[in-house]
C-alpha cells in the first residue's frame, strides 16, 4: 500500500479541478492537509502506483504507508462546530450536547462539511429564519440535513448525480431527517415551486447559468467561488459575503421592486 500526494495551491481554481480529478480516479476518496506556506495536500491511498496519474497542476510525490494506516486517515477527520449552534462530524465522534449534530461518514467522497466553501454555506444558513428551502447538488447532503436540524421544513435536495442522490438517502436515515431528494438537472430542469431559500456551492461557471433561471427564490445561499470572483444575478443584492481560506460564501437577496 503507497499514499500518493499532490501538493497544489490552495484556494484557487486549480484546487477545484484537482479535487475533481483526483476524486474520478480515485474513488474512495481524498485525505487533506494543509501545507507549509499556505499550500494544500491531497492524498489518496492504493495499492500499486497507476500507470498514469491526474494531470494536474501540483508536483506528485509517494510515500510508504505505515502500519495501521487503514484507522489512521480519521485523525483527518474530526467534527465542526458552526455559528454556535450546529455540528458536523463524523459516527466514531460524539456531537457536544446543546447543538443541532449532523452526522457524516466520510467513507464515501461527496462532501464531510469540512471543506471552506461547505462551512462557508453552513455559517450563511445558519443565521437564516427556517422556512421552505432548495439543496441544488446536493453531494452527501450535509447542507441539506443541516437545514433539516436549524428547523427549515420542507427541505428538498437535487443532485444530477445518482450516487449523490443514494448517499444524501442514506444519511437522511442515518440522521433521521425528513429530506425529499431526487436526481436532475439543477440548471435546466424544472424546479419546485414555493421555496424562499435555495443553497448552491457551485464552481463560478454552474452559478452564472443558474443566474438565468426565471424562477429564482427571493433568498439564494452560493458558495464555491475563489475569493476575488464577483457573483450577483440581475435583481439581487449581497446581503452578506463570507470568505474562509481563499473562498468566498455569498447570501443574495432579491432587491424590492421599485
Amino acid at each position: 500500500m503507497i499514499r500518493l500526494v499532490l501538493a497544489c495551491a490552495r484556494g484557487d481554481e486549480a484546487e477545484a479541478i484537482a479535487r475533481a480529478a483526483l476524486l474520478e480516479t480515485f474513488t474512495d476518496g481524498l485525505e487533506e492537509r494543509r501545507a507549509a506556506g499556505g499550500g494544500l495536500e491531497l492524498a489518496v491511498y492504493c495499492a500499486d502506483r497507476p500507470a498514469r496519474l491526474p494531470e494536474v497542476a501540483g508536483v506528485w510525490s509517494e510515500e510508504p504507508v505505515a502500519e495501521g494506516w487503514e484507522d489512521g486517515w480519521r485523525a483527518f477527520h474530526t467534527g465542526r462546530t458552526v455559528a454556535g449552534r450546529l455540528w458536523v462530524g463524523p459516527p466514531w465522534e460524539t456531537p457536544p450536547s446543546g447543538l443541532a449534530a449532523v452526522v457524516i461518514d466520510p467513507g464515501r467522497a461527496f462532501g464531510t462539511g469540512a471543506h471552506a466553501t461547505t462551512l462557508l454555506c453552513l455559517e450563511l444558513l445558519a443565521r437564516q429564519r427556517p422556512g421552505p428551502l432548495l439543496d441544488l447538488g446536493c453531494g452527501s447532503g450535509v447542507l441539506a440535513l443541516a437545514a433539516a436540524r436549524l428547523g427549515h421544513a420542507p427541505v428538498l435536495a437535487c443532485d444530477d448525480d445518482p450516487a449523490a442522490v443514494e448517499v444524501t438517502h442514506e444519511n437522511a436515515e442515518r440522521n433521521d431527517c425528513d429530506i425529499q431528494v431526487w436526481q436532475c438537472d439543477a440548471l435546466y430542469d424544472e424546479l419546485p415551486k414555493g421555496v424562499d431559500l435555495w443553497l448552491a456551492n457551485l464552481q463560478l461557471a454552474p452559478l452564472e447559468e443558474l443566474a438565468w433561471r426565471p424562477d429564482l427564490p427571493p433568498r439564494l445561499i452560493v458558495s464555491g467561488l475563489l475569493e476575488g470572483e464577483v457573483y450577483e444575478p440581475p435583481g439581487y443584492r449581497t446581503a452578506e459575503r463570507r470568505c474562509l481560506d481563499g473562498w468566498a460564501g455569498l447570501l443574495l437577496e432579491r432587491e424590492a421592486a421599485a
